[in-house]
């Protein structure tokens, strides 16, 4: 892409953190492609760069306006603040429904480092449904009291819908969107990454069950234990980061062209 070209040459050389911090970004929109996990051009994964990078100015990284994920490389990437201007020169614009919705999430939970949204079939129908997550399968139970909601106001490009989405979210890390699809984040990728894939799991299984008949709940001490014991989220058992590395060893062996 000449474009990608001229946006590669035009920048200066990178902080080493903020080049790492580029390819797992572009790495991760990869990995949704492979897993299918993509809108056309729509949807957003963002990261915030390190206080190293930035000394302690809120910046996070986007994916360009325009670009298919099977197309975003680390060059391409596009740097923003909080205020949504472009600090990197970027030739590609960005979705305000995205920088809205994801800037709100990392200037109002601290810990949210990495924001991920999705429109997947089964996200969106689980959240069009008014009982919403049924806790009746292996991975609904691994989100016991993790799950928040946040009702429907329409495209998320009104910055006064912020405030509301805070409240709804709190601190739980798994969101649905209802009416709308499902969202994520977390102190790191990975985690962000792990969580969304028990919640898309969840929504997957509980559409297949839905389609046969009324769902076996899941009694609420079982699932407080399942959620307990679940080795995805918990930073200090890896916060889904084995399991990214090994889905971007994939990616590495089908187009490792993310890294430019």
């Amino acid at each position: 892409m000449q474009r990608d070209q001229a946006a590669a040459t035009a920048r200066p050389e990178l902080h080493p953190d903020e080049l790492a911090a580029r390819q797992q970004l572009a790495a991760c929109y990869r990995v949704f492609a492979l897993l299918g996990w993509t809108e056309m051009i729509y949807n957003h994964i963002t990261l915030r760069l390190p206080d190293s990078v930035t000394g302690g100015e809120k910046q996070f990284l986007i994916n360009p306006f325009g670009l298919h994920y099977t197309e975003v490389t680390a060059s391409n990437l596009v740097k923003v603040n909080l205020a949504g201007d472009i600090l990197d020169s970027s030739v590609y614009p960005i979705n305000p429904a995205g920088y809205v919705l994801h800037s709100t999430i990392h200037a109002g939970i601290e810990g949210a480092h990495c924001v991920m949204h999705t429109h997947t079939t089964a996200g969106v129908a689980i959240a069009s449904l008014a009982s919403g997550l049924s806790q009746s399968n292996f991975y609904s139970a691994q989100l016991h009291d993790m799950v928040a909601y946040h009702d429907f106001e329409g495209i998320t490009i009104h910055a006064e819908e912020g405030p509301r989405v805070l409240q709804s979210i709190g601190q739980r890390s798994a969101v649905i969107l209802r009416n709308h699809g499902l969202l994520s984040w977390g102190q790191t990728l990975p985690q962000a990454f792990a969580v969304l894939w028990t919640l898309q799991r969840a929504c997957e299984i509980q559409l297949a069950t839905q389609s046969m008949g009324a769902p076996l709940p899941v009694p609420e001490a079982i699932a407080a234990k399942c959620t307990r014991d679940s080795l995805q989220f918990d930073p200090k058992r890896g916060a889904g980061q084995d399991v990214f590395n090994a889905l971007v060893r994939q990616i590495d062996r089908i187009d490792s062209s993310y890294k430019n």
